[in-house]
């Protein structure tokens, strides 16, 4: 498997495209019935796709791509590279973006918009996001309404997914120092005073780091697997 997909970034490097977004495969099942028919054996885990990352990762900054927060490289001229140089960068659903917008319009089947207020998601089944678009209805599925603390984890997240670091009040700082501990040992981040930054070694592990923010997820002793894993 690392030869195959070292001929996939050879490919891609060939073509030189300005920007890539390097995801890992979220298998969910559970959502996508037609991921069923890949076996166990055909999906790479765990330290088998930290490998394949790291493949790409080496040979795109090589070939002279930039690394952008997590999953992105782009060209050094490129408007996101100069973003994330100025201090501009900005980081929505879609992935990371040059420039910020207060709102997120999200057009199509299992689309996601944003406001300053509230997240929502439209249909996710075809036959009913084209009946209440016929309708004209706003076809949402669901959607959450943010409250005041939301909001303020959202702006420390996008903090430290720009910037790579964000500032923190004296609980998040304890509660970081505990939380994440298994990555301050091992050199990942720092947790400084008031301050929670990734080292560039934590580079890779920005999406791990992050959980920290997660304080609905946190709270919940139990939850089923709903969403691909970080690794």
């Amino acid at each position: 498997m690392p030869e195959r997909f070292r001929q996939s970034v050879e490919k891609t490097i060939e073509l030189r495209p300005d920007r890539i977004a390097l995801y890992s495969f979220a298998r969910v099942p559970w959502i996508k019935p037609a991921q069923r028919s890949y076996k166990d054996e055909d999906i790479p885990v765990a330290g088998e796709k930290r490998e394949l990352y790291e493949i790409g990762r080496e040979m795109l900054a090589r070939a002279g791509y930039v690394e952008i927060g997590m999953d992105h490289f782009a060209l050094p001229h490129d408007g996101m590279a100069e973003a994330q140089r100025n201090g501009t960068l900005h980081r929505n659903f879609q992935g990371y973006t040059e420039t910020r917008t207060t709102v997120l319009l999200g057009l199509g089947v299992s689309a996601i918009s944003e406001t300053p207020t509230c997240f929502h998601q439209n249909e996710k089944a075809y036959p009913v996001y084209e009946r209440r678009v016929r309708n004209q209805e706003i076809p949402t599925l669901r959607g959450h309404l943010l409250n005041e603390e939301d909001r303020r984890l959202r702006e420390q997240v996008l903090q430290f997914m720009t910037k790579f670091k964000v500032r923190l009040s004296d609980d998040q700082a304890a509660d970081a120092r505990e939380f994440l501990r298994p990555m301050i040992e091992d050199r990942l981040v720092e947790v400084s005073n008031d301050t929670l930054q990734l080292t560039e070694k934590g580079t890779p592990f920005l999406r791990n780091a992050c959980m920290f923010f997660d304080q609905r997820l946190r709270r919940q002793e139990q939850k089923p697997q709903m969403f691909s894993q970080a690794l």
